[in-house]
């Protein structure tokens, strides 16, 4: 199966190119919000809907700064050494999963220290929202053509643009169902019916 080569760019105006990656985090941010207020008010006893309005820069910060550090020292650490300033480029890509989560595992306890509140009935809330993050980051890593899977002869295999001439397994396809969608379903059945209808309203 062809890669349909989708432009990695949405939108041009001028100079500036805004990427799919970008509203990919973009929009996992601002749904994960608005998800997380309603578990939040479903939840009278837990913390008030309002902090997660609060912790919203917070948890942006975590992420990026996170998500960068974690991709310059995780994973190409040996070059920035070499090239510390480009370390600070963010806009020429490079994040990793593994340091937004530390990020956003550090901001929201410094958050939670600051504001005397229970760091792990806060967590709950915020880990049923990161699938939401994990669903478009996916998508956009598909959009990028990157990410890709190991060579298979499966009919949905593709040759990807960097992967080489064989086909390989869409991972990243089944990354955003699974680690996305599936895990986003399998978080909300805790919260009840209420979980469920945003879920499925989004």
């Amino acid at each position: 199966m062809p890669f349909p080569h989708l432009d990695p760019v949405a939108l041009q105006i001028g100079p500036l190119a805004i990427r799919w990656y970008a509203l990919a985090y973009i929009a996992g941010v601002i749904l994960g919000w608005l998800y997380a207020k309603h578990l939040a008010k479903a939840n009278p006893r837990g913390p008030a809907p309002d902090l997660y309005t609060e912790v919203l820069s917070w948890l942006v910060f975590g992420i990026l700064i996170g998500g960068r550090l974690g991709y310059v020292l995780f994973y190409n650490g040996p070059y920035y050494l070499q090239h510390p300033l480009e370390a600070l480029e963010i806009w020429h890509g490079g994040m990793s999963f593994h340091g937004g989560a530390l990020g956003v595992i550090g901001s929201c306890w410094f958050f939670c220290k600051r504001h005397k509140i229970s760091y792990l009935a806060f967590m709950d809330i915020v880990v049923c929202v990161v699938p939401i993050g994990l669903f478009f980051g996916r998508l956009a890593n598909f959009v990028n053509g990157e990410l890709f899977g190991r060579a298979s002869d499966v009919p949905w295999a593709m040759v990807f643009p960097h992967g080489g001439p064989l086909p390989r397994h869409p991972s990243q396809l089944y990354e955003a169902g699974l680690e996305g969608l599936l895990l986003l379903a399998i978080l909300a059945f805790p919260w009840g019916c209420s979980a469920y209808g945003l879920f499925f309203a989004l």
